[in-house]
């Protein structure tokens, strides 16, 4: 069996669900490029380890003894990686698109990224908006009163790069949803380990800024093709809730605290908006906002089925 060039490192919590598409969609994806599956698995409880030793029989499986979250499920799985070129890491509810491997080390190789990321697309085939731009008081205050939806149009207003135009071209951008990355040797080098700290939630956000620190280009490829079915953030206040408090703890490490004041309070002000109505996603998102923004380090409740940024 010849030397993996690519380690896929897919980090799964009660992911049964979704197993089998995703395998299915992993050779042909790689096509001609070695490739090594490692699954890291956080104390499932649905039988997901024997599916996939079972769908993948010689997955490397690493399994965690506790739920410590998505970036130490990372972590362990690019541990136990063979020493590839590079590391695709990915969410358990991702289809890879053929050839989306090769397309995404290619980009690499080529540009000399340490992050390259594809198309997504959800289950119907349309175009996900998974380019982001850097987080600003600006931006969130746009995105609160025009609308996320009008107001990722335009740069100067959301972080959401909405501009369809944007997912024709190959071009460098700020960051990209993490449910689909793939990461150089020399780049996993220079800025592992994925930082922990954050359970779920802006862990690819922190790792993708500190890989620009490090010189590193975050590269966007749109001839690689990936179907996202999507996570619970929506359904789930507690993950909801844990997205907004990293928000504001990730903008903490990088700015001083008047201006770390100004950007919470823009937050709080984007869920009062939408706290009256919905399923209450954003009550507990507010409620998050207003007390401590550490994250809490309790097991994630049984109704959440995978780890998807």
């Amino acid at each position: 069996m010849p030397e993996p060039v690519v380690s896929i490192v897919v980090v799964t919590y009660n992911s049964a669900a979704h197993l089998e598409a995703f395998a299915a969609s992993v050779a042909d994806a790689a096509r001609d490029i070695p490739y090594e599956l490692v699954v890291a698995d956080n104390a499932s409880t649905d039988g997901s380890v024997d599916l996939i030793r079972a769908l993948v029989p010689d997955a490397i499986v690493v399994q965690c003894d506790e739920n410590r979250g998505y970036a130490a499920g990372l972590n362990a799985g690019i541990a136990a990686a063979r020493g590839s070129e590079a590391v695709l890491v990915c969410n358990p509810d991702v289809r890879l698109g053929g050839g989306a491997v090769p397309q995404l080390l290619g980009a690499l190789t080529r540009t000399g990224a340490g992050v390259s990321a594809p198309r997504i697309t959800n289950e119907s085939g349309a175009l996900m908006y998974s380019l982001r731009r850097d987080q600003s008081v600006r931006r969130v205050l746009g995105e609160a009163v025009i609308g996320g939806t009008r107001a990722c149009r335009f740069a100067n207003w959301s972080q959401i790069v909405g501009d369809e135009a944007a997912y024709r071209y190959p071009h460098t951008v700020d960051w990209a949803s993490g449910a689909v990355l793939m990461l150089s040797r020399a780049c996993l080098e220079a800025v592992a380990p994925w930082d922990e700290s954050f359970f779920m939630y802006s862990e690819e956000v922190d790792f993708q800024l500190r890989a620009r620190e490090h010189g590193f280009q975050v590269w966007y490829v749109p001839d690689a093709v990936a179907l996202h079915t999507g996570g619970d953030l929506h359904a789930s206040g507690w993950l909801w809730a844990m997205q907004m408090r990293n928000k504001v703890r990730l903008f903490r490490r990088r700015h001083n605290p008047l201006h770390t004041a100004v950007y919470r309070v823009s937050w709080m002000f984007y869920e009062a908006i939408r706290a009256p109505v919905g399923n209450g996603i954003h009550r507990q998102g507010l409620r998050a906002l207003v007390g401590r923004l550490e994250a809490p380090r309790t097991p994630v409740p049984p109704s959440v089925e995978s780890e998807s940024s």
